[in-house]
């Protein structure tokens, strides 16, 4: 944390910038909304065991393994309708 003479020069110096200015509170509250959109189709958030070996060879595919998980099983559901 700063010292208090530390934030005193800190504070001048943003008083100072001409690009910087305090936003009213009604536009706070609108950026604070922002951010990423809901998704169309969401998931659920679960905690499960695998075996290593299929998370390390999932893992090893790169980035965007748990969606490649993801869909293995949904092919394993369709190709089992039973369940």
């Amino acid at each position: 944390m700063p010292t208090a003479t530390e934030d005193a020069a800190i504070q001048d110096g943003i008083s100072r910038d001409i690009d910087t200015y305090e936003l009213p509170l009604a536009e706070f509250e609108t950026l604070k909304r922002m951010g990423r959109p809901p998704a169309a189709v969401t998931k659920e958030r679960v905690s499960i065991r695998l075996s290593r070996e299929v998370v390390s060879r999932f893992r090893a595919s790169g980035p965007g393994w748990q969606t490649r998980l993801d869909a293995a099983l949904k092919e394993w559901l369709e190709a089992h309708p039973q369940l």
